[in-house]
């Protein structure tokens, strides 16, 4: 006889070693889920910082160098690194503003476009797995969990930019 998942109210009362667990198997979910992507940056000598930086310019083409900034959570020094090295190599150019002539509104060239998609499949390929085999209540309770772990500025932030 199958086992009857744990009801919502049952699980406000979880243990320290019920959350540890979920701790730990959000550290190797993680792991697993940019072990991918870190092959894929580690022939270019990018890091992690560069697939956020090419992940978002993709998702919001235009995005200021400040919006960048607010997404990211990173000083401007770190960031202008990662962008020097993102626009040397060909990925990202920045075009003045149509309205304001002092923003540098950030898009991909072709070949961050695709170094973007190449990035994105191997994480979407991972995820959709995962997706498919927890089936759609765990997915719609993994938003959830995601979305109430967020700070609140940035759960507004990402509800707003998701349409919800």
């Amino acid at each position: 006889m199958a086992e009857t998942p744990p009801s919502g109210e049952s699980l406000l009362y979880l243990t320290d070693e019920q959350l540890r667990k979920g701790i730990e198997a959000m550290f190797f979910a993680y792991r697993g889920f940019t072990a991918d992507p870190d092959r894929i940056l580690e022939e270019r000598d990018y890091g992690r910082a560069h697939h956020r930086a090419v992940h978002f310019i993709h998702r919001t083409p235009g995005l200021t160098v400040s919006s960048l900034l607010a997404i990211l959570g990173v000083t401007k020094q770190s960031l202008n690194r990662v962008l020097r090295t993102l626009f040397d190599d060909g990925l990202v150019e920045a075009r003045v503003g149509k309205t304001d002539k002092r923003e540098r509104r950030l898009h991909l060239t072709d070949k961050g476009a695709e170094l973007e998609r190449a990035l994105s499949d191997a994480q979407r390929a991972r995820m959709r797995a995962a997706y498919r085999a927890a089936g759609p209540q765990a997915v719609q309770g993994f938003r959830t969990v995601l979305e109430a772990m967020m700070d609140p500025e940035m759960r507004r932030q990402y509800l707003r930019e998701d349409g919800s």
